[in-house]
């Protein structure tokens, strides 16, 4: 089953959770179970949003876009994030509230509509882990553990209750530990999605081994201005300028260039390469072309090009 599919049918399946949470959560008085809600009700609109920007994903690129619109999931994966943190502030809130103003909880109907939500975000979470390292994909699935765990936490306090009723502080605390755990978990994705908006050079791409091997590749003497970036988070780019021995012919740098490209392209995930190929350094080695200071100065000498 494809992404689309994976995040179709849990939306899905949310949706009908969300209305059963409210509804029971209310009859019950469970602060834990509306907070189960509450983190189901924002997986919606965060399912929804994945589902989105998965198929604007999808689309070729075109003039205005050449590289197509993989940032989508990026920017629904930040946006995601940011959703969690605010609906978990709202929950600790509550919860905090509901801890110095305790009241009577129906420990029966948590239980059991806790354990219903168990079952359909724990499905929901197996539908979407398969395609964990995408950012896009990880903030939903964080969303569905969220609310597994949090249907975890009021079933045992339901459980608890049964047995204590007077515990009735356990509700309230069940739903401040899920809380902690969702923010560290939202925190990680939306730390990974900024980084790649600022087009940092990814987690797992040791500069100075990719250099070594780009200068490895016979024909090649050096390189610089080397650049990696992610589109998406499985979509990776790469631009650098190289220094070539000798003075080969154009016919001759190409296929250095693309015995370059083959040699980086699978193992560092590099989808698109731009190479500048060169018989002496260029200055551009030596300035930053984005500075600011330097931008007027490059776009003057580039001009005549």
């Amino acid at each position: 089953m494809d992404r689309t599919r994976r995040l179709a049918v849990s939306l899905v399946l949310n949706l009908g959770l969300v209305i059963a949470q409210i509804a029971f959560g209310l009859l019950a008085h469970s602060t834990g179970l509306l907070a189960d809600a509450g983190h189901n009700l924002t997986d919606v609109g965060a399912l929804a949003l994945s589902l989105v920007a998965v198929r604007l994903a999808l689309r070729p690129a075109s003039p205005a876009r050449s590289f197509g619109n993989h940032r989508a999931t990026i920017l629904a994966a930040l946006a995601n994030a940011v959703l969690i943190a605010a609906v978990t502030a709202l929950i600790v809130v509550v919860s905090v509230h509901r801890l110095f103003h305790p009241g009577h909880v129906h420990a029966g109907i948590m239980v059991v509509v806790a354990a219903c939500g168990l079952v359909v975000n724990g499905l929901a979470a197996l539908l979407l882990s398969e395609h964990e390292g995408d950012l896009n994909m990880r903030s939903a699935l964080i969303h569905m553990v969220g609310d597994a765990l949090a249907s975890a936490a009021v079933v045992v306090a339901g459980l608890v209750l049964l047995v204590v009723p007077s515990a009735t502080w356990l509700d309230p605390v069940s739903a401040l530990v899920v809380a902690a755990i969702i923010v560290t978990q939202a925190t990680g994705v939306f730390r990974a999605s900024v980084a790649v908006l600022l087009e940092s050079t990814p987690i797992d791409v040791d500069l100075e081994q990719l250099t070594a091997i780009m200068a490895g590749v016979p024909g090649v003497s050096s390189v610089h201005d080397l650049h990696v970036w992610s589109l998406s988070s499985e979509v990776r780019a790469l631009s650098a300028h190289m220094v070539l021995s000798g003075h080969p012919s154009l016919e001759e740098a190409q296929v250095v260039g693309d015995r370059v490209k083959l040699a980086i392209g699978g193992p560092f995930g590099i989808a698109h390469s731009t190479l500048e190929l060169e018989c002496e350094p260029c200055a551009d080695g030596d300035v930053d072309p984005c500075a600011m200071d330097s931008a007027p100065l490059l776009t003057h000498r580039h001009g005549h090009l």
